[in-house]
């Protein structure tokens, strides 16, 4: 019987636990050392960030992000339902409401038609998700904020070397926030990464960062004491989890490269059934790049994404579906805290509750129609055609139905 292939599989390089070893015996383990600067080092010089901050995951990326923002009880932010929690959730731990913004039609990305008409006096941030590392049309919602004096958030947790139309996505909004889980690009099982783009908030991510103090200012000799001044938490990780980073930002570019031969090969082998219109496959808008995050495949009804991953469940290959709606999470239905001044009425539609008046149906339809295809470095050729010929097998059922 042919072994299951799994959703994801971290790929270690080889050099992980050796970095580990010398943080270890360096006698620095508690962060900012020799490999939190070279992580914090390369992302700059890398990418053009004008700071970069490690943290201990995308979340408190988020929150760092958050507090920044200064955001207070009763401010408003817009951000895609479509999306991880932790996107949302870094702002109402601040006292934020969300006000949830549809999807694209072609893609998950929030739709920058309809930000403009969500904006209140309250209205503070605007959070893009760069799904699957495809990149939001940051041109245009960066000039409905600078029009609305407002500042940008980039969730580009999954957006690790990807581009919007040459520049680096974390590096156009105000703050941008990173992810190394286990499940992204390059990982350190957890951890994340801080991106701060307005030089008006540099010093303050800082103190922050280190528990509310200036402690980093002390150690550059810039004061001559250090001392509590600010909010601040816990953000900055170990160096065991800067060490592991480490080797895998060496092979950022050959683990880049086998990625995107797997995402180009789903591609090329799904375009026939695409070509019958029984799957949407992954739209790229000309302004974006493509940085093999995910391949992603959108069925046409809820009813065949679920018999499909029982079909791909059956011939030992994980797929799996992603997000659901958070403007239909039992938690956003059940803390108006959480919602708009508008957004406070809650109404049954069929055997669910929704918000009255909150209709996003192209984020629906993603909830319901989205499957994502195993991704790894360590997936081989031969396993990719397997998942091909599962996935022809099961859709060529539905052309003779």
């Amino acid at each position: 019987m042919a072994m299951t292939i799994p959703f994801n599989k971290p790929f270690l390089t080889g050099k992980e636990a050796h970095y580990i070893y010398q943080a270890v015996y360096s006698g620095k383990l508690s962060g900012n050392g020799v490999y939190t600067k070279k992580c914090q080092n390369f992302f700059e010089e890398q990418y053009g960030f004008k700071k970069a901050l490690m943290t201990t995951s995308c979340t408190d990326a988020l929150e760092m992000a958050a507090i920044l923002c200064d955001i207070k009880p009763g401010d408003e932010v817009i951000a895609p339902s479509y999306t991880f929690v932790s996107t949302v959730l870094a702002f109402v731990r601040q006292g934020a409401k969300i006000v949830f913004c549809d999807s694209c039609k072609d893609n998950p990305d929030i739709d920058p038609d309809r930000i403009e008409a969500l904006i209140t006096p309250r209205t503070r941030v605007i959070i893009p998700v760069h799904y699957a590392g495809v990149a939001c049309d940051m041109d245009r919602i960066m000039d409905i904020a600078h029009r609305h004096n407002l500042l940008v958030v980039e969730d580009a947790a999954q957006a690790i070397g990807s581009y919007y139309k040459g520049r680096p996505l974390g590096s156009i909004g105000h703050f941008g926030c990173f992810s190394f889980h286990e499940t992204k690009n390059i990982i350190a099982g957890e951890g994340g990464l801080l991106t701060i783009n307005d030089e008006r908030f540099i010093r303050r991510s800082e103190i922050i960062w280190e528990k509310g103090t200036n402690r980093s200012e002390f150690f550059r000799g810039e004061v001559n004491k250090y001392g509590w001044i600010d909010t601040g938490s816990s953000f900055l990780p170990s160096e065991l989890i800067s060490a592991f980073l480490w080797a895998q930002i060496e092979n950022i570019d050959t683990i880049q490269a086998r990625r995107k031969a797997i995402w180009e090969q789903y591609y090329a082998g799904l375009k026939p059934i695409a070509d019958k219109e029984l799957i949407t496959l992954p739209d790229i808008p000309a302004y974006a790049t493509n940085n093999a995050h995910m391949f992603y495949i959108v069925c046409r009804s809820l009813e065949e994404r679920s018999a499909f991953i029982a079909h791909m469940k059956q011939n030992g290959i994980q797929a799996v579906f992603h997000y659901l709606s958070l403007h239909r999470s039992g938690f956003y239905l059940t803390h108006p805290d959480s919602r708009p001044d508008n957004c406070q009425e809650i109404e049954r539609v069929g055997d669910e509750e929704q918000v009255v008046g909150l209709h996003l149906p192209n984020c629906d339809h993603f909830a319901d129609c989205l499957v994502r295809l195993p991704l790894f470095y360590e997936l081989t050729d031969e396993e990719v055609s397997r998942i091909l010929d599962s996935c022809h097998s099961f859709f060529n059922t539905l052309t003779t139905d």
